[in-house]
């Protein structure tokens, strides 16, 4: 019985991550349709506050679940609780928010093969970043990100690459991606993922606002013109794919949790395969079959060994 347990805990998480791939990449297609009506502070405002808004019933009802399944349950220090996630809600609020819109940004200059692949660099930027925090990386993982880089270049980079204005917005946000990443590895073993990724989205939603107010002409009619892929990207991509992230991400290793959000790009190809009728090539056939070699090496079960633990 016990090791059935170990072998569902060890799976639940990265399926979770799995699912957050599938359906932030699924969602690109509504982000980009989205765009067409309304501007990038508009849309991340809106489709944020609509992703918190969603997760406060939720929040409600998982709170009364837990009341029933553990009701001697106590917390050591409720005050320390709620600060440290509000800490974490808002840390993980402003990550979120500089780099969905510098993404956004910069998909404007550049074509959005690059900035996929650009984007999910972040795979690489997490390890590294991920030294000056003392977190170990095995030689294993090391593979498998080289992988995912080379599967990366073939599925997106269709073109010459050069880096420009647009390519230069995406890699300092595929950077923020990476400090989110590391944020939320942070602080979700300390807190309740639902509530600090609710928190998350009004901070990101009333930080684009603020924007939106300075920058742009919000126009109620345009919105409502965009209202499903607003509601389609505020529903699934932020508030079911998001809170998916930070609780399927508690207690794995960032570098590995990295390697298989970076599955988006590859599901974004497929998606436009599937919906909109564009075929694959070859070459990014081949780069699929990188991706998940990449992230089936990183998962694999680790053999247990005497007097040492190996670190993923």
């Amino acid at each position: 019985m016990e090791i059935i347990i170990m072998r569902q805990t060890s799976w639940k998480n990265p399926l979770l991550l799995f699912l957050t791939a599938l359906i932030w990449g699924s969602a690109f297609v509504a982000q980009s349709v989205g765009m067409d009506y309304v501007g990038a502070f508009t849309f991340s405002f809106t489709r944020c506050m609509i992703g918190g808004a969603v997760l406060i019933p939720c929040i409600y009802l998982l709170d009364k679940w837990k009341e029933k399944e553990e009701p001697a349950a106590e917390i050591s220090d409720p005050a320390v609780q709620r600060k440290t996630l509000l800490a974490g809600g808002v840390c993980c609020g402003i990550a979120l928010c500089v780099a969905s819109n510098l993404q956004q940004f910069g998909i404007k200059y550049t074509t959005v093969g690059k900035a996929g692949f650009i984007t999910a660099m972040y795979i690489v930027l997490v390890p590294l970043l991920g030294i000056f925090l003392r977190k170990t990386v095995g030689l294993r993982v090391w593979v498998s990100v080289a992988l995912a880089v080379a599967g990366l270049y073939l599925l997106c980079i269709t073109e010459g690459f050069s880096i420009g204005r647009g390519d230069f917005l995406v890699l300092l946000c595929a950077f923020v991606f990476s400090l989110h990443i590391l944020i939320i590895d942070y602080f979700s073993p300390k807190v309740d993922g639902v509530k600090m990724s609710c928190i998350q989205f009004f901070v990101c939603g009333l930080l684009s606002g603020v924007c939106m107010l300075i920058w742009e002409k919000p126009q109620l009619s345009a919105i409502l013109q965009a209202w499903m892929p607003i509601l389609y990207a505020g529903v699934l991509s932020c508030g079911v794919a998001y809170t998916l992230q930070i609780v399927g991400q508690k207690g794995m290793n960032p570098t590995v949790a990295s390697l298989i959000l970076s599955l988006e790009s590859v599901f974004s190809v497929l998606a436009g395969w599937v919906v909109l009728g564009q075929r694959l090539s070859a070459r990014e056939l081949t780069g699929c079959l990188l991706m998940f070699a990449a992230i089936t090496l990183s998962n694999l079960p680790q053999r247990k060994q005497t007097g040492k633990r190996e670190t993923q």
